[in-house]
């Protein structure tokens, strides 16, 4: 029996709420906290705040990556960043803070790995897919850059095999009218899919695919017409899984609200390259406030080692 790991932040405006959590769930639609609903790990250097969390295995030697946006509005937004989005974009951390571990219990200390230069933005929001063609992974996130006079912002990749060594910065994805952030990228049958919050005309998120994981990409007009359901400029952060029966999932933050309404909204589709996702609320339980993270499949041994180490 196979099992899931959330690894997300918390909505909160003091320092704990920018750190990394963990929850767990055995069929990806009723989830539970860890910990207590307290942070498992802790950001002690750069913004000494951590958000948008990406998690992965990899293949090649069995260990466990945590990869975050380095960013702390709690201290920051007051501080450094003068209350100014623009200057977060600006002038934010061209670092991601990085954990490593062997068994998802015992994690090393943080590190920042430095993947922008002086002409990147902030990097936001890391996701990673394996490349089964070149045999290697890719880290992707958003930024603004020099080049569009840290206008609307893009999604850059880097390559390794090791998550130590990386290849420089390279463009995956740009739009002339429209910024686009959040990327989630999921192979299905040898085809890449990604998902993105789109910032303009239609501010919601959409799906592309493309053939090679750096594209070139095309919409999926299916699901635009999907989730139309959904209020423009409310919703963030997809993230998606494979369920037991073959399903996907994907969870889209709903921010648009102060307070309780928050949280992840769930679609289900037979298929990522069917675009055909439903809302399925009924199905799902999820703790209020978790937000931007993303889930690894683990298996029954970890969930419960994971609950036990934590109770």
């Amino acid at each position: 029996m196979g099992a899931y790991l959330f690894v997300h932040f918390k909505e909160k405006s003091t320092p704990d709420g920018e750190q990394v959590y963990f929850a767990l769930s055995r069929d990806g639609f009723c989830w539970e906290e860890v910990n207590g609903g307290q942070p498992v790990l802790w950001a002690f250097y750069g913004d000494k705040g951590v958000r948008d969390h990406t998690i992965v295995r990899n293949r090649f030697d069995g260990r466990y990556h945590i990869f975050s946006t380095d960013l702390s509005l709690a201290y920051g937004m007051r501080g450094k960043y003068k209350h100014s989005w623009d200057k977060v974009s600006r002038n934010g951390s061209k670092c991601l803070a990085h954990w490593e571990s062997e068994d998802l219990l015992h994690w090393t200390e943080q590190e920042l790995v430095q993947l922008g230069d002086e002409q990147f933005g902030c990097l936001w929001a890391p996701d990673i897919v394996f490349d089964r063609k070149k045999e290697e992974y890719v880290l992707h996130w958003s930024s603004s850059h020099k080049e569009n006079n840290y206008g609307y912002k893009e999604i850059f990749y880097s390559c390794t095999k090791d998550f130590r060594h990386f290849t420089p910065p390279a463009l995956l994805y740009r739009e002339e009218e429209s910024g686009v952030i959040d990327s989630a990228i999921y192979e299905e049958d040898g085809i890449y899919y990604m998902f993105l919050k789109h910032e303009k005309t239609p501010a919601r998120i959409i799906e592309l695919c493309a053939g090679e994981v750096t594209g070139p990409y095309r919409k999926i007009e299916v699901f635009d017409e999907r989730m139309q359901v959904l209020e423009e400029g409310q919703y963030e952060a997809p993230t998606a899984v494979r369920l037991e029966d073959g399903r996907w999932c994907l969870f889209v933050d709903y921010y648009g609200v102060q307070g309780a309404g928050q949280g992840y909204v769930p679609f289900i589709a037979p298929s990522l390259a069917s675009g055909d996702f439903v809302r399925g609320d009924k199905m799902f339980s999820f703790p209020y406030k978790f937000k931007h993270g993303t889930i690894l499949e683990i298996g029954d041994g970890e969930y419960e080692r994971i609950k036990e180490y934590w109770k």
